[in-house]
């Protein structure tokens, strides 16, 4: 299987960052890391190796990058309106710097956006702000909403609110779409969110696709025994939906 690293200095980050591509072909899948994961999480977990039939035969190319959560939305040292601006700038330079990459070296015509707990915040929020440039979003045991609290999870924003966050959380924007152009794109893209019935993050899960039903965006909500916020679910859940 093909295993490639790449660094270089972002210009918007203003650091440097780190990322590993997997496979040599297929459909792009851009990776988020969990919140404590980086660039390498996906493989450390072992979920490259459950998907590694799919890379060998072309079908998948991994593109896993840095997440930044400690320096942003669980950057509790910044303000939270510093923390939704770093959010803001990683969008940028994923939008600006990793997806020109990405097609540079694969010209398929689909990009899929894919991520696990905060990262599957991370993945739908990217996906439903600009849904013109993918074609599918897999998310796995995500919450949506980063300003409720459940269980030992918090409101990340300490009760801060302002646009940005409003314009970064599917749950809060999504609803007053109205006849906005991204409902038609939003409306041809393929979105998978899994979630265990044990899971804290459930009723946000059946939440978003309430909203997204009434928009009638297509979707499935896959809801797994247990709580499936794990590493072992999470590789087996790879194969099936990414």
């Amino acid at each position: 299987m093909n295993r490639e690293y790449l660094r270089w200095y972002s210009q918007r980050l203003h650091r440097t960052m780190e990322m590993l591509v997997f496979g040599h072909a297929g459909a792009k899948v851009l990776v988020f890391p969990t919140r404590e994961g980086r660039f390498f999480e996906y493989e450390q977990l072992g979920i490259v190796a459950s998907l590694a039939d799919k890379l060998q035969a072309g079908h998948l190319q991994l593109y896993c990058i840095e997440g930044l959560a400690a320096d942003s939305l669980y950057g509790f040292h910044h303000h939270p309106a510093e923390r939704i601006r770093r959010h803001a700038a990683l969008e940028d330079y994923i939008l600006h710097e990793v997806l020109p990459l990405m097609a540079a070296k694969n010209p398929h015509d689909c990009t899929i956006v894919h991520g696990c707990s905060l990262g599957a915040f991370q993945a739908a929020s990217l996906v439903f702000r600009h849904p013109h440039l993918f074609r599918k979003l897999v998310a796995f045991s995500g919450r949506y909403d980063l300003t409720m609290k459940v269980e030992s999870f918090g409101d990340l924003f300490d009760g801060y609110y302002d646009d940005s966050v409003y314009f970064h959380t599917p749950t809060h924007f999504l609803p007053g779409l109205g006849a906005d152009w991204r409902l038609d794109r939003l409306r041809e893209i393929d979105i998978v969110l899994t979630i265990g019935d044990a899971d804290p993050f459930l009723d946000n899960n059946r939440y978003l696709s309430r909203l997204l039903g009434e928009q009638n965006i297509r979707h499935q909500l896959h809801v797994w025994d247990g709580r499936a916020h794990r590493a072992g679910a999470w590789r087996k859940m790879a194969p099936l939906y990414v």
